[in-house]
């Protein structure tokens, strides 16, 4: 039988996958129709990033198992418990990385509520993982901010 604990931690971690698969059809989006002077250099981006997402979203998947729970596995229940939101579809390369910088600050913000929670449930592991995603996701905001400037 699940604890609440693990339910919540469940239920938070279901969120993530969520937003990351989400994510992932974002930044392919935005891999496929960018355009302008920063073609090359942003569709090479995206795609590191939509490779990262995909790691992201396994290794969290894996921790919804690992706790007893499932995860959350069809792209409508996917955008139904995200927070992120599709691509508008024409955006501009700026509005792209614009985008993404917005996207990578609330996934921050709601892994450090995680975290928060990880801590509390005495979760030491799933604590450990968003941080390791969080780091990743402030290093990506720092280097896309500065490419906007």
């Amino acid at each position: 039988m699940k604890t609440t604990v693990e339910v919540n931690i469940s239920t938070i971690l279901n969120k993530q996958v969520a937003n990351w698969t989400v994510l992932y059809t974002k930044l392919h989006n935005f891999h496929w129709n960018v355009k302008g002077p920063h073609f090359f250099t942003l569709h090479q981006k995206f795609e590191e990033l939509y490779s990262e997402a995909s790691g992201h979203i396994d290794t969290l998947a894996e921790r919804v198992l690992s706790i007893g729970g499932k995860p959350v596995a069809t792209l409508a229940a996917c955008l139904q418990a995200a927070s992120i939101t599709e691509a508008n579809d024409n955006e501009t390369a700026e509005q792209m990385v614009s985008s993404v910088v917005q996207d990578f600050t609330l996934l921050v913000d709601e892994l450090k509520d995680a975290r928060n929670a990880a801590d509390q449930a005495d979760d030491e592991a799933t604590s450990d993982m968003l941080l390791s995603i969080q780091s990743g996701l402030e290093k990506h905001i720092w280097m896309l901010k500065s490419f906007l400037q």
